[in-house]
């Protein structure tokens, strides 16, 4: 990297503000993992920061290919095209972390960046940074329901406050922040008892900290000299009762996160409701879309009041006890809790089918239209199954290589996984049933892979505009039938066009039609076509499930 990418923060240097602070983010995440007793001692403050720098990170990259810079690396030289508008670049960074934060501090800091490309947007010298930083801390304060001192709004209030102080230099102004903000950082203990008795500083504020290194080093191409490593809490504080204390004993059961497309005026709403309902309530975001953090004991009236207020998807709901669990075993045994042999991921598009698969012992990452999950989430469940082999199922032709670099990166730490290109939820629905935990690895994957390869996929959609299709033209609100991801019928009635999209499928045999009905979908429509199947293919058996709201009214598999 050169000494000095300009005196501006440009997209250069925003790009390589990225790939620098995910470095350090990555090296220090286990450490910063090992020191997190606030909000809640769950011991994932480090991997959740991570998680929202990725997610930061693959917005800008996405961008700059997009802009058709084809070259260029981290630092910036410019090669292959010309690179994004930097307020294109600091939006894209903001709205990756924000789709993609992960917990308490995650969800904090994506708010952070927001609050800093609202000025970024505008001018990036030194003035804007100092301008920006402050306005990121006040965002950040505002958006949680009760800010705590000695938190990671302590240190961004405290690099602001360093940054307003330094002068118009850019790199003054980012070495200031950076300055102050470790010096927060090291009074933290002081401010939060929980972190006191624990003997340690707060995990978010540390991460924080390892993000404005990085920006230094992407401005003057000279790394801070790193933050002395600190030790691990003390296993035996904070104590139960205490706030980030023991939180099966005595805090919310549940953390839940989802993106929300809501108004500003719902949100208000939404806030007041989830803020009776538990603590440590974080709702980010702005411009009809946000991002919503909350611990609490009823997860179903969480995700109830996320749905009067707008459309929630990728909602994640994580039980406390079992990490808990985890985290007193590893003290009590010296390691942590022995990971299960084998366990199935699988990405699905409805919640309804996420219940199912949940029963039959997958984990599962839920995708909506529009919003498809990141290598990092998909990581992230990995991780959650807790396992030494896992067979992926993408179900998704156009998640194949988001899949295969979750895949990778999991392959790196020492998780065996198999990555089966399922195409649609149907073909996912087959290998998990076939799936057999007791069986050698490799002789469950081929089972697995010989149930999915043997499903064909179908599926109805509504037409938005004229188009022409592989069937014919099409007008806005025709009802498609399409096979294996091809539009195969045309049609005006709903059931109609599934009947003929079914005897398309079945015309080359089958044994068993799997249909998965969307929750909008006509109330008589199942009964209506497991009749159909009934009457004209005999020996064929019909399994209906119900997968909720999911992108298309009705999707086919056939066996």
């Amino acid at each position: 990297m050169p000494e000095k990418l300009g005196r501006d923060l440009d997209p250069a240097a925003v790009r390589a503000w990225c790939a620098l602070a995910l470095d350090a983010l990555g090296r220090e995440r286990e450490e910063i993992d090992a020191i997190n007793v606030y909000p809640v001692a769950d011991g994932d403050t480090g991997t959740n920061l991570y998680l929202t720098v990725e997610a930061a990170r693959q917005a800008v990259e996405a961008l700059f290919a997009a802009g058709g810079h084809g070259g260029g690396g981290a630092d910036g030289d410019g090669r292959g095209g010309a690179a994004p508008a930097p307020a294109d670049t600091v939006r894209a960074l903001a709205h990756g972390a924000l789709v993609g934060a992960r917990g308490n501090s995650g969800t904090i800091l994506a708010q952070l960046l927001r609050g800093m490309a609202d000025v970024l947007a505008h001018g990036c010298d030194g003035a804007h940074l100092a301008r920006a930083l402050s306005t990121a801390s006040a965002a950040a304060r505002q958006a949680v329901a009760h800010p705590v001192e000695g938190t990671i709004l302590s240190v961004a209030e405290a690099a602001a406050r360093a940054a307003g102080e330094a002068g118009r230099d850019l790199r003054d102004v980012a070495r200031a922040a950076y300055d102050g903000a470790r010096a927060a950082l090291d009074a933290t203990p002081g401010q939060l008892d929980v972190l006191a008795r624990a003997g340690v500083v707060d995990a978010g504020g540390r991460g924080l900290v390892a993000v404005l290194g990085a920006l230094v080093e992407a401005l003057s191409g000279e790394a801070p000299a790193p933050v002395p490593r600190a030790r691990r809490a003390s296993p035996l504080l904070p104590a139960a009762g205490t706030p980030g204390g023991d939180c099966a004993a005595s805090g919310p059961a549940y953390e839940v996160i989802y993106l929300l497309e809501a108004g500003d005026d719902a949100v208000a709403r939404l806030r007041a409701r989830l803020d009776a309902l538990g603590d440590s309530l974080v709702v980010v975001g702005g411009d009809g879309l946000w991002n919503v953090h909350v611990h609490v004991d009823d997860a179903g009236a969480a995700v109830e009041a996320g749905v009067e207020a707008g459309r929630p998807y990728r909602i994640r709901v994580t039980h406390f006890a079992a990490d808990a669990a985890r985290a007193a075993a590893a003290e009590a045994g010296g390691s942590p809790a022995e990971p299960a042999q084998r366990a199935v991921v699988a990405v699905v598009p409805g919640e309804g089918l996420a219940g199912l698969c949940a029963e039959a012992g997958a984990t599962t990452v839920l995708a909506l239209p529009g919003r498809p999950p990141a290598s990092g989430e998909l990581l992230d469940a990995i991780r959650r199954a807790h396992a030494r082999e896992v067979v992926l199922l993408p179900n998704s032709a156009e998640l194949r290589h988001t899949a295969a670099a979750a895949a990778e990166r999991a392959r790196a730490e020492g998780v065996r996984v198999a990555l089966i290109p399922t195409r649609a939820a149907v073909q996912g629905i087959a290998a998990l049933a076939v799936h057999e935990p007791g069986r050698r690895f490799d002789e469950d994957v081929v089972a697995m892979t010989a149930a999915a390869g043997a499903t064909r996929y179908g599926e109805l959609a509504v037409a938005e505009h004229r188009s022409f299709t592989s069937a014919g033209v099409c007008q806005a609100g025709d009802v498609l039938g399409l096979i294996d991801g091809d539009v195969a019928v045309i049609g005006q009635d709903l059931a109609e066009t599934a009947q003929g999209v079914l005897d398309r499928m079945l015309s080359g045999g089958g044994e068993l039609v799997t249909l998965v009905l969307a929750a909008d979908a006509p109330p008589a429509l199942a009964a209506r076509l497991e009749r159909h199947v009934r009457q004209r293919y005999l020996a064929v058996d019909t399994c209906v499930h119900h997968g909720g709201r999911q992108h298309a009214p009705l999707l086919i598999g056939v066996e």
